[in-house]
């Protein structure tokens, strides 16, 4: 996809979906020029973004490449980068009542092992029926089929992923509808962002 640009100069997007207009409920890559910042803003519904290069940073600290964070509804902050960064970010699609705020640095973390062989899960964050983590598939594990109350969202970080709809190599996003169902596996190996549970009142 070609980025485009944001109405703040230094920062470009790529829209993976977007309902509304400037202000919108979207997920989007976000690129960061060097030496860029972007305008004071608060966020209604709230923020989730995941650092996938570089050292994105606000008033409140630094996060580096593999950085987690999810800012709560009615937050606020003044964005701004040295080094440059590129973001998989989500907007307006938090709980109101979800005043949690969550900062992971997933390189640092534990990994918790999965519901079968080969499958490793960093749970980054929880509110009633929705769950965002990271999930490491070691080359040749297979999951079980399951069916996705609320839908599942799923970024691909590094590797393939792979079901019976097709394979998914770095830098694929896919969302899965309420109550839809797969088998899903990894041949190669690979290492996902997932959210689920979020999409049943959409």
């Amino acid at each position: 996809m070609p980025l485009a640009p944001t109405p703040v100069n230094g920062i470009d997007r790529k829209m993976l979906e977007r309902d509304g207009d400037e202000v919108a409920r979207a997920t989007s890559l976000v690129r960061y020029a060097s030496h860029s910042s972007f305008t004071s803003h608060q966020h209604e519904l709230g923020e989730e973004f995941f650092v996938l290069k570089g050292v994105f940073e606000d008033e409140f600290g630094q996060y580096p490449a593999g950085t987690y964070v999810k800012n709560p509804a009615g937050s606020g902050h003044t964005p701004f980068t040295e080094t440059g960064c590129t973001l998989f970010v989500k907007l307006r699609y938090q709980d109101p009542s979800d005043n949690t705020r969550v900062v992971i640095n997933t390189q640092s973390s534990e990994w918790c092992k999965g519901l079968v062989s080969g499958l490793n899960v960093m749970p980054l964050a929880s509110f009633g029926t929705t769950n965002t983590a990271l999930v490491r598939w070691a080359p040749g594990t297979y999951f079980n089929p399951h069916r996705h109350f609320g839908g599942e969202e799923i970024f691909v970080v590094d590797g393939v992923f792979e079901d019976v709809h097709g394979r998914y190599p770095k830098g694929f996003w896919q969302r899965s509808p309420h109550m839809s169902a797969h088998k899903p596996f990894s041949v190669e190996g690979c290492t996902i962002l997932v959210k689920t549970g979020h999409l049943h009142n959409l």
